[in-house]
């Protein structure tokens, strides 16, 4: 089917509905790579104004390794010359209208060559012994540290090292990622534990030298001794002056004196207009073994959960009986994640806060409850390619009533050079969906403007920097992306569900590690109720949030609703949980009582989680379960047991089960589409995405009252007041056109409204070629600008002729002129067919538009074309070729320390382990058509209205 585009009808005489405004926050922002800090004022301020031309609202300073011959440049991170750079583009920013946030390392996670051992991340070890009654321990109570060093550049042996690792040369050559010194671990503590079950604790009887000086009394008895090692994590990928220890993310003491570090730098520093500052993913534990341990473990532990952990210590190991091991670990786990919450993330908000700046924080990879990490942040910020992945950040903005959700956005679309900006804006339609509306491009590398093609570039594959070919292009997506988060910044967010975590059944599962670290459903949560819950509800098109217990005890009830962070949810879905603490259903019980309904998926919990004051935490959670008396209903499979004013609604199918508590969803997901909704003073905000590979013309149902619906094309930029009617059922449609991979936005009102109407269309005719001599000229890019040529047949460039087109990487300028296609029309969609990668059209001298892709089409009024025409497609292809025609002729660009540039698939890496290109062949280039015109004609109301209506579901 032909894809048709859109234009407001200016016929109507009343003006279009009006776009938010575009704000520096609604713009996309990106990561601003400096490498090696080695950066100076001319070429920052450059840089930044090509930047705000092509789009882009603000940068965030991370500073990272280094380019090599460039070492007499590099400035060390927070010295008083890198402040100096801070505080240039700080003012720069304010002068462009730009934003700029920093992250609070060089590289990540926290660390650097400040952080002591003492406040550096560590692990626990333990070693056990056996000893029957009246036996003395033989061996000493000691346990020597295994050497390791793990280096992303050079390798080097444990014994050519100093302690600490800054005190070694050449720290960018080796680009450390562990470092473990051999050494004796400190002993935390030594329990004996007697067949009977009685533990005694032999700490004080240990000496120096790590005698034990006791005698066993009567029977068998267990030793366990716990050593506190280092973990040894290095900061990673750090800059000049930024590698070192990555902090204990545990202790409160640890992150005090981190921070303190850049209060010293920053004294009598004008950083007023730095907005935020930014941490990259926790990344702790992506290393040998796991940052598990802090000093004051054991006392934090009995302060949060009423034991002592060292009774238990052959629980915590997993040599107890199954459920006190669970149970233990449990209370292991849920200590640690109060920690990393209080003492990290509380903590660095509190520092920031006071500097009169946000924090924006990747909490996914922690070993914590992620959703509350998420809320204690000021722009919770995520990455990824999974749509439950990245509801992790949105949900917990929403519920507590953040307006910011950040993402790194587009890091691996693609082997380096083979993305397009159509794969960009599919990546970036799926974070919207998620929720996400203020994105990060991951990311842009400062280049200095004296340095060779293509400049200096960071490892992951997406490289939004002017050298790359689709920079020319790159405004169409960032003007798009700006559109659509000028909608979904505006409002606040309109979900109905509220799912439960249940975190306490993934702390209780024990693994292969002590910890268990939380990215998404597929750590912690898969194969779980939580993991079929979600599912479902996005099948279904369910509009859902995620919350945690902590979040829980903020929420109320009010007029029957469920109100936090401004919104109003419908309900709670306990989906199949095991573990609950009695604080949350005794919550859930009250909100029952108050009004509120509960579904239950397939099953209540059986149990509370943890080990202290269980029988009594116990018999209270049953007493509240014996109290909930489920009956059958008249629909089968769903029980309901009335609680006060309101009830608590259970059923196997949570599809059937939600339908029953009165939760609507929208229908428009069984169409294939998807979407994600807001709510304003006077109706909804929609963003729907056509994801698949068909076109979508047809009635989309909204949910929500609409009594009239603006259409908003954010690639386009038109708008216009879409046809609405009422289903059979009385529920409200829009009519809709998408091609595949295009999106809208709806913005419905529950009132009456005027104006401009947004015109359809249909084809009227067949396709008409544009035949006729092409004329190509290269007219930016290399290594070698193509000689100009002509030609009556559309090919890629690189069948041309000659090396020169098979080595380009760049724009060429078609340009054809062409009678006007026959037959009258009231307007023509232009398709240029395919492309190879992106377009900017241009008809008669006039710009008509830049297209990305997937679709190459574009709709043109009938009056602006002649009698004879002259079409101009500017078309720029991949980084692709020119890369290759370096690699192959071994001309060197992979310049860079640590990492260098590796490559994402196993076949472009080359014997030194670096990505390589130099086997690849042309890739196809330019515009490659066939070109052809369409006559459509507009859809009446009333041919739109013969259409059957949707049927309901």
């Amino acid at each position: 089917m032909l894809t048709v585009g859109c234009f407001t009808a200016s016929a109507q005489g009343n003006e279009p509905p009006k776009w938010p405004a575009i704000t520096q926050e609604t713009k996309p922002w990106t990561r601003w790579w400096w490498m090696g800090s080695a950066v100076n004022q001319k070429d920052l301020t450059a840089l930044m104004e090509q930047y705000r031309k092509a789009g882009l609202g603000g940068v965030e300073i991370t500073p990272i390794y280094g380019a090599k011959g460039s070492e007499d440049q590099f400035i060390n991170f927070l010295s008083p010359k890198w402040m100096e750079m801070l505080t240039h583009t700080l003012k720069e920013g304010t002068r462009l209208g730009m934003g700029v946030d920093m992250a609070q390392a060089s590289g990540w996670p926290f660390g650097g060559p400040w952080v002591s051992l003492e406040d550096a991340c560590k692990y626990v070890a333990h070693k056990t012994y056996s000893l029957k009654g009246g036996e003395s321990l033989r061996e000493p109570v000691q346990l020597i540290q295994e050497p390791l060093v793990r280096t992303v550049g050079e390798k080097i042996e444990i014994a050519k090292l100093q302690e600490p690792i800054t005190l070694n040369p050449n720290l960018q050559l080796h680009a450390f990622d562990q470092v473990r010194f051999p050494k004796p671990l400190p002993l935390q503590v030594l329990m004996a534990y007697s067949e009977e079950g009685g533990a005694l604790n032999l700490t004080n009887k240990v000496d120096k030298n790590g005698k034990l000086n006791w005698k066993a009394p009567s029977g068998n008895w267990n030793l366990y001794a716990v050593f506190q090692g280092w973990h040894g994590k290095m900061v990673e990928r750090a800059g000049p002056g930024g590698e070192g220890d990555v902090i204990d993310h545990f202790s409160k003491q640890a992150n005090e004196n981190y921070l303190a570090y850049f209060d010293k730098a920053f004294a009598g520093q004008d950083l007023k207009s730095l907005r935020a500052f930014f941490n990259d993913s926790y990344e702790v534990d992506d290393a040998q073994g796991e940052a598990n341990w802090t000093p004051q473990l054991f006392d934090e532990f009995k302060k949060r959960r009423g034991y002592d952990l060292r009774e238990f210590l052959p629980a915590l190991f997993g040599k107890s009986t199954e459920q006190t091991n669970q149970r233990v670990l449990c209370d292991y786990r849920e200590t640690i994640s109060d920690l990393i919450l209080e003492n990290y993330t509380e903590k660095w908000h509190d520092w920031a806060k006071k500097k009169g700046a946000l924090i924006r924080n990747q909490a996914h990879g922690s070993p914590a409850n992620i959703l509350d990490l998420y809320a204690a942040t000021d722009i919770p910020e995520i990455e990824g390619t999974d749509i439950q992945r990245i509801k992790f950040a949105s949900s917990a903005a929403n519920v507590t009533g953040k307006k910011l959700i950040s993402s790194e956005s587009a890091t691996w679309e693609n082997e380096h050079f083979l993305s397009s900006l159509g794969d960009v804006k599919k990546a970036m339609d799926l974070f919207l969906l998620g929720g996400v509306n203020h994105t990060f491009y991951h990311g842009t590398n400062y280049s200095p403007q004296a340095a060779a093609w293509p400049g200096w570039l960071f490892y992951a594959a997406v490289h939004f920097n002017p050298n790359n070919t689709f920079w020319t292009d790159f405004s169409a997506l960032n003007t798009y992306m700006a559109r659509c988060q000028s909608f979904l910044q505006a409002g606040k967010p309109d979900n109905d569900v509220l799912l439960y975590l249940p975190i306490y059944d993934s702390f209780s599962k024990s693994g292969n590690s002590l910890l268990q670290h939380f990215d998404g459903v597929s750590h912690g949560f898969k194969g779980t109720g939580f993991e079929a819950s979600a599912e479902a509800m996005l099948k279904k098109g369910y509009s859902y949030d995620f919350i945690s217990d902590r979040q829980l005890r903020n929420v109320i009830e009010e007029g029957n609703k469920l109100q936090t962070g401004g919104i109003a949810y419908k309900t709670v879905v306990i989906p199949d949980a095991r573990l609950m603490p009695l604080e949350t259903f005794e919550k859930l019980v009250q909100l029952a009582k108050d009004g509120a309904t509960i579904v239950v998926y397939k099953n209540l919990p059986g149990s509370v989680p943890g080990l202290d004051d269980l029988k009594d935490r116990q018999e209270k959670y049953q007493k509240l379960i014996d109290q909930l008396t489920f009956a059958n209903t008249d629909k089968e499979g769903i029980k309901k047991a009335n609680v006060g004013k309101g009830a608590f609604i259970m059923g196997n199918d949570l599809d059937q089960t939600l339908a029953y508590a009165g939760i609507n969803r929208e229908r428009m997901v069984d169409k294939g589409l998807q979407y994600v909704r807001r709510q304003h003073d006077k109706g909804n905000y929609y963003f729907v995405a056509n994801s698949g590979d068909k076109t979508f013309t047809d009635w989309l149902p909204v949910q929500e009252n609409a009594q009239a619906v603006a259409l908003f094309n954010p690639m386009t930029g038109k708008a216009g007041y879409a046809e609405v009617r009422k289903s059979a059922t009385g529920e409200p449609e829009v009519y809709v056109q998408l091609a595949p991979g295009e999106s809208v936005i709806l913005e419905t009102s529950n009132a009456p409204a005027t104006g401009a109407l947004y015109t359809y269309y249909k084809p009227s005719g067949s396709a008409q070629e544009v035949k006729g001599v092409w004329a190509i000229s290269f007219t930016e890019g290399g290594p070698k600008l193509p000689a100009a040529t002509k030609t009556t047949s559309l090919k890629s460039w690189t069948e041309l002729g000659g090396e020169d087109v098979k080595n380009f990487s760049g724009t060429a300028k078609y340009t054809v002129t062409f009678t006007k296609p026959k037959g009258k029309a009231k307007a023509w969609v232009l398709d240029l067919g395919k492309v190879e990668e992106s377009a900017r059209v241009m008809l008669n001298g006039v710009a008509v538009d830049t297209l990305i892709g997937p679709v190459y089409q574009v709709t043109i009024p009938d009056e602006q074309l002649k009698r004879k025409n002259v079409l101009e497609v500017y078309v720029s292809n991949a980084m692709a070729n020119r890369v290759a025609y370096m690699d192959r002729n071994d001309l060197t660009w992979q310049k860079f320390y640590n990492i260098n540039m590796s490559a994402r698939r196993s076949e472009n890496r080359g014997k030194d382990g670096v990505f390589t290109a130099a086997k690849w062949q042309p890739k196809e280039s330019g515009l490659i058509g066939p070109v052809t015109f369409t006559p459509v004609k507009a859809i009446s109301k009333e041919s739109i209205n013969k259409l059957k209506p949707t049927s309901s579901q």
